[in-house]
């Protein structure tokens, strides 16, 4: 029985999430799905010239495993260039790099990254914040990441 993906940490959601070639309609066309993680992989790596190394560990994924990822990513948008298939952007084993937070004092619902300081409330100060998710990653790495008082 294989192992179940791994999450893989995402900072950025694309904005645009589907690409068709020029002069062609969307109903003549067969589209590639690319996954969010790996849209990832070739934004640390190919516009932020990251080594891979320190992509894997953005995407707290292994080397191999990111090298995986960013392979696949480049085939399918290489096909796609070639064939002139659509290009949409969908779907993954992905986790954003951030999580919400609500204070209890003033009703803020605000997002930091994970590794930044979560402890006070950026609009009144107020140190009595929670989590607002409810699944299961972001509750341990709230808990393993917040500051202990």
């Amino acid at each position: 029985m294989p192992r179940p993906v791994k999450f893989r940490r995402v900072e950025n959601l694309p904005q645009y999430t589907y690409f068709i070639p020029a002069g062609r309609r969307k109903c003549e066309i067969e589209d590639i799905i690319i996954k969010v993680e790996e849209l990832e992989a070739m934004r640390l790596k190919d516009i932020e010239e990251l080594n891979q190394e320190e992509c894997a560990k953005r995407m707290h994924v292994s080397r191999q495993t990111f090298q995986n990822i960013i392979d696949s990513a480049r085939k399918k948008i290489a096909t796609a260039i070639i064939e002139g298939k659509g290009i949409n952007i969908s779907g993954g084993n992905y986790t954003r790099n951030v999580c919400e937070f609500k204070c209890r004092d003033c009703g803020n619902v605000y997002e930091i990254k994970y590794e930044e300081d979560r402890s006070v409330c950026p609009i009144c100060g107020s140190e009595k914040v929670i989590c607002s998710k409810k699944d299961n990653f972001c509750s341990k790495s709230c808990k393993k990441l917040t500051k202990s008082k």
